[in-house]
Formats: structure tokens, C-alpha cells, sequence
């Protein structure tokens, strides 16, 4: 068996043209662009690119971005306070706090001081409890864990009824995409560093999901044949023969899982263009409940 490739730079780029359709749509109707105003505070690289590849996003479908870089020793109380004048801007109808913040500020305060109607990162303690209870629904939804079940949907894969597994417990990813699942019928097994054989436990998915940031932890026999495997993972590693002595690689074993996968998502190429299509989703969604279109 060789795995079909779950292309996410192809479903995302869908879902991008799709969204700068009804951002024309808002501006010529009711003149309104919808903007997202992205908090970076401190000097981590790679949330640097983070941003810069976020606000790239939004030029391109015509949302309107405004950018805030926070010096390493931002005080809580200015961090607390940027967002809040954030809150009264009505040309902002999305908040982005690019985590992980410095060590010394307390992250879920700064996530709590975001308006709930301008929480498109879905990570407001409201909305993540909205998620966790039976017939509520979030106002948003993280985007990582959107991105992934759109691609299980756009891949037509049946979620009801299915054994999904998910590998990791985070707050950002492992925990709503297991919310989310559970949403959709499935049943649903959460593994981390506790999990007694792992591999085990793993090869009764129908449906597995990657996020636990190790390179490559997930072996080709330990994939149950014919099952869908999302791989959210993003972890360098050494490889001489790139131009950069590194190279991007998941937390499953790509060559191994994919003969025996029924489908199975990239590193590069998969979760991570749907992330950010889903946070360009989340911020539209968020203008066009403030217009009433939802």
C-alpha cells in the first residue's frame, strides 16, 4: 500500500480564495475589511516568522493587518493593556497573541484580557470551555485543530465511529483537536508521556494525529493498516545534503508510515498551510459577526 499525500498547501490555497472572495464581497457591500492585529513580544525567531508569514496571508486575501513587537521585558500590565486598547479598536476584529510568550508573563492572563469576540485564536477560557462541553459551541475554534479535522473532511475520511488516537496534550493543539473529534462521534484516546505501550495503543487508530514535537517518534509499525495519519509535528533535523544542513520533519516517520497509511498529511505541506488558512477563516468569521452575516 502506498498512502495518498494529504496536500495542505492545495486545500488551503481553496480555502484562501475562497475567503479573499468574501472579503471583496464585504468591502464593496458594506465597506468594511476585516483586520487582524498580531501581538509578538520578545526576540523568538521563529515566532518572528510566524508573524511575518501571517501577515503575508492576510495581504493576500485583503484582510487588513496591524502589527505590535514587544520588547523581551514587556511588563504583564503593558502586555495586559495593549490588548485591551486592542479590544476598543473597531478596525481590529481579530486578536493574534503569537505564543510562547517570555517566561516571566503569565500566559493564560494574557489570553484571558482578549475579547471574546476577537478571540480568533480560539484560545479565550471561555471558548475553550465552550468546546468542552456536549451542545455548546466555541465562537472560534484554535486553528491548528480546525485545519486539522477540515483536512480529514476534505479528504472525505469518516471520523463517526471511528478509533481515533491523539499523540499529545497540549493546550494549542493536542486537547481541542481531541475535543473536536469527540464532536464528531469519534472515539478518542489522548497519549502522552504516561501512556503505558504506546506503540500499542497507537496501532487501534483508525485515525491518528501527530503532536507531540518529537522528530520522527512514530514508526511505520506502529500504523494500523489503512489508517489516515495528520502529522502536525514541525522538528529540524541534521541532513547535510540540504542547502541549510537541516531539514523540516514531523513526528511520524513519513517514508515508513506511507506504506502503510491510507492516507497520510507532509512535513512541509500539510497541518501547517491550514493553520493559517483557518486563522484568515476565524478573522472574517469574526468581522461578519460583527456585521450580523452569521
Amino acid at each position: 500500500m502506498t498512502a495518498t499525500l494529504i496536500d495542505g498547501k492545495e486545500i488551503a490555497s481553496r480555502i484562501r480564495a475562497r475567503i479573499a472572495e468574501k472579503v471583496r464581497h464585504m468591502v464593496e457591500q458594506h465597506g468594511v475589511r476585516p483586520g487582524l492585529a498580531a501581538v509578538l513580544v520578545g526576540d523568538n525567531p521563529a515566532s518572528h516568522t510566524y508573524v511575518k508569514m501571517k501577515r503575508k496571508a492576510c495581504a493576500e486575501v485583503g484582510i487588513e493587518s496591524f502589527g505590535f513587537e514587544l520588547p523581551a521585558d514587556t511588563t504583564q500590565a503593558e502586555v495586559e493593556r495593549l490588548v485591551r486598547e486592542l479590544n476598543e479598536r473597531p478596525d481590529v476584529n481579530g486578536i493574534l497573541v503569537q505564543l510562547p510568550l517570555p517566561p516571566h508573563l503569565d500566559e493564560a492572563r494574557v489570553l484571558s484580557a482578549v475579547g471574546l469576540d476577537k478571540d480568533v485564536d480560539g484560545f479565550h477560557p471561555v471558548n475553550i470551555g465552550r468546546l468542552a462541553m456536549k451542545g455548546r459551541q466555541p465562537d472560534f475554534v484554535p486553528a491548528t485543530p480546525a485545519g486539522v479535522i477540515r483536512l480529514l473532511d476534505e479528504c472525505a475520511v469518516q471520523i463517526a465511529g471511528a478509533n481515533a488516537v491523539v499523540l499529545g496534550r497540549s493546550n494549542i493543539v493536542g486537547m481541542p483537536v481531541a475535543l473536536l473529534l469527540i464532536h464528531r462521534d469519534a472515539t478518542v484516546t489522548v497519549c502522552h508521556s504516561r501512556t503505558r505501550d504506546l506503540p500499542d495503543v497507537v496501532r487501534r487508530a483508525d485515525i491518528l494525529v501527530a503532536a507531540v514535537g518529537r522528530a520522527q517518534m512514530v514508526k511505520g509499525d506502529w500504523i494500523k493498516p489503512g489508517a489516515v495519519v495528520i502529522d502536525v509535528g514541525t522538528n529540524k533535523i541534521a541532513d547535510p545534503t540540504a542547502k541549510n544542513g537541516t531539514r523540516m520533519v514531523g513526528d511520524v516517520d513519513f517514508e515508513a508510515a506511507k506504506a502503510v497509511a491510507s492516507a497520510i498529511t507532509p512535513v512541509p505541506g500539510g497541518v501547517g498551510p491550514m493553520t493559517i488558512a483557518m486563522l484568515l477563516e476565524n478573522t472574517l468569521r469574526a468581522a461578519e459577526l460583527k456585521l450580523g452575516q452569521c
